[in-house]
């Protein structure tokens, strides 16, 4: 049976194809393309097939591999790598197997880290050709470092630029627009996202989001940041955890359980980031808050973003509750968004050091830490509520809007009457 060869090229053409390959191109009765690829070969004397109808396609491909003519040679030229997000997937399910033989060039991927010179090994790679964002949405909620995403019509530049902004995450992000790779006018070009919301680019093009270790915002307009429900692009975050934090949304609940009073003594118990302590401290200057973070690189972020945020009332813990607790003046407030396994202890502690009229907040995450929380309450006939909170956030699909979920989180509001 006649062989299928199935050679990929870039956008140099034939120039930037090896001997063999060229040699082989050459000896095609069959040349089977899109109009650009076979634009590279004017001249050549073999019978035509534009790739439009896919399925057309195939079926003069199989008529050819069945009449099997003699000297016959079917070559189809694709992009850059064939099983690469490319056709070579269909033709395996299409064609006989032992009859394809695959010649890949460069892919644009592979171009695009190596123009931008990072390695690229551990770089995920999202499709967004003819597909949702919604791939790209989880890998950008999950702060994965190096992102590739192959573009459209419709899923372009600026509207992966406009879902990032709407997703307001705590990563921060370098922007590259790789267009036209290895062809005469490639252009690669590092782009601010709001900048990218505006610009047109050429239709072959590749992004990389590569995540910064630092928030974009190095410097801070605090004048210019609202009163309550900071954006959590607004903090600094763990580098290797970009999305473990407070939520926005959870925070502004969290503060109206809290039902702040001014001159307080306020814990933080799992603080994180700082991101409560933070919202509590800029709207009560006159209170005092600790923070307390079992880990080092959580407690020099909360001092960081203390600093960023010219947050002076807030005091940085690093210790492990409820040993650190007994050090700590006895608080008006509690909030508890992280125990480290040891939430039955901490409460013990609550109980023992809350004032009289004194409110503790837990956020829970799990229900066996919410079932640890109620069977505790029970036991000591706390008076409490719940409140479930499942929200989502709206985002850009192309030209329309969908919602993607948050985590869902219980807040259990306990408040001390004696």
């Amino acid at each position: 049976m006649t062989p299928v060869y199935v050679v990929g090229i870039g956008l140099d053409g034939e120039a930037g194809l090896t001997d063999a390959v060229r040699q082989l191109v050459g000896q095609a009765t069959l040349l089977v393309g899109s109009d650009r690829h076979l634009s590279y070969f004017p001249n050549h004397p073999a019978s035509r097939l534009v790739l439009g109808d896919l399925s057309q396609a195939i079926r003069e491909i199989r008529n050819q591999l069945v009449a099997d003519e003699p000297n016959s040679c079917i070559v189809v030229l694709v992009s850059g790598d064939p099983l690469f997000f490319g056709l070579g997937r269909l033709l395996l399910e299409e064609l006989p197997r032992e009859q394809l033989t695959f010649h890949p060039h460069l892919s644009s991927v592979q171009l695009a880290f190596h123009r931008v010179k990072v390695p690229w090994q551990d770089a995920q790679v999202i499709s967004a050709h003819g597909r949702s964002l919604e791939q790209l949405t989880v890998a950008l909620q999950q702060g994965v470092e190096k992102i590739a995403v192959l573009t459209d019509g419709t899923n372009t530049p600026s509207a992966i630029a406009r879902l990032f902004l709407a997703l307001d995450l705590a990563s921060s992000y370098e922007f590259w627009v790789c267009e036209n790779l290895g062809g005469a006018d490639e252009m690669v070009q590092q782009v601010a996202v709001d900048m990218l919301l505006h610009e047109r680019f050429a239709p072959l093009n590749v992004v990389l989001l590569l995540r910064q270790s630092e928030p974009a915002q190095a410097l801070l307009d605090v004048d210019s940041l609202p009163l309550l429900g900071l954006p959590d692009q607004t903090f600094a975050s763990f580098s290797d955890r970009p999305g473990l934090m407070t939520k926005r949304e959870v925070r502004i609940l969290i503060l109206g359980e809290l039902a702040l009073h001014p001159r307080q003594i306020i814990w933080d118990i799992g603080a994180g980031t700082g991101s409560v302590s933070i919202e509590i401290a800029r709207l009560c200057s006159t209170s005092q808050v600790y923070a307390i973070e079992k880990t080092a690189i959580g407690s020099a972020l909360i001092e960081q973003n203390c600093q960023r945020l010219h947050v002076k009332n807030v005091v940085s813990i690093h210790g492990t509750a409820p040993e650190i607790l007994n050090h700590l003046p006895a608080p008006n407030r509690i909030f508890i968004g992280g125990s480290g396994g040891n939430l039955t202890a901490i409460l013990d502690n609550c109980e023992a050091r809350l004032t009289s009229g004194g409110i503790v907040v837990l956020a829970l995450a799990t229900l066996e830490h919410l079932n640890t929380a109620l069977g505790w309450l029970k036991l000591h006939r706390w008076d409490y509520h719940l409140l479930q909170v499942q929200l989502s956030r709206s985002v850009p699909v192309g030209q329309l809007t969908r919602f993607t979920p948050l985590n869902p989180v219980t807040i259990l509001t306990v408040t001390r009457s004696h």
